[in-house]
């Protein structure tokens, strides 16, 4: 039976040779990637975080991706518009956060709901040292060009699904 199989196997893959469909297949005459490196467990995972160009904080574990985003809340909050806008960013990660509190798992690293209060307090500081240094008052200059706001991993990550 394993026979009969494996010849029939044989014979498609030699039609398809002689057809010509393996012809100009790409990456045909160039050497195979990794070849003559040490063995990596996970270069699979390097190769597909490479070809998808996607952080590799995605391999981290929820309680340390949490904490990093917490971490990065001032620089994440600096370009938002409103302070509703502002509230509503914090109450989101707020709301991972506590889903994280009531089922942890992964290493327990501490993590702590992020002070709405206290974050808005920080942009509107930010966003009259903004407004200070750039009086509207006097004559434009050459503008220069303007940064592109961050946008976090898992904002790009949850657009993509």
């Amino acid at each position: 039976m394993t026979e009969a199989w494996e010849a029939a196997v044989e014979a498609q893959i030699q039609g398809a040779v002689q057809r010509g469909e393996f012809d100009d297949l790409p990456g045909m005459g160039k050497p195979i990637p990794g070849r003559g490196a040490p063995y990596d467990e996970s270069w699979w995972i390097k190769s597909f975080l490479e070809r998808e160009a996607l952080p590799s904080d995605l391999l981290l574990p929820t309680s340390l991706q949490l904490r990093r985003r917490v971490e990065q809340v001032p620089d994440e909050v600096r370009d938002l518009p409103t302070e509703q806008s502002v509230r509503d960013f914090v109450g989101q990660l707020n709301a991972q956060i506590v889903a994280w509190l009531r089922n942890p798992d992964g290493p327990r690293v501490a993590v702590r709901p992020v002070n709405a209060d206290e974050v808005v307090r920080r942009w509107r500081a930010e966003r009259s040292r903004r407004e200070v240094r750039t009086p509207t008052t006097e004559p434009a200059m050459v503008a220069a060009p303007t940064r592109q706001p961050r946008r976090s991993w898992w904002l790009r990550w949850r657009r993509r699904g």
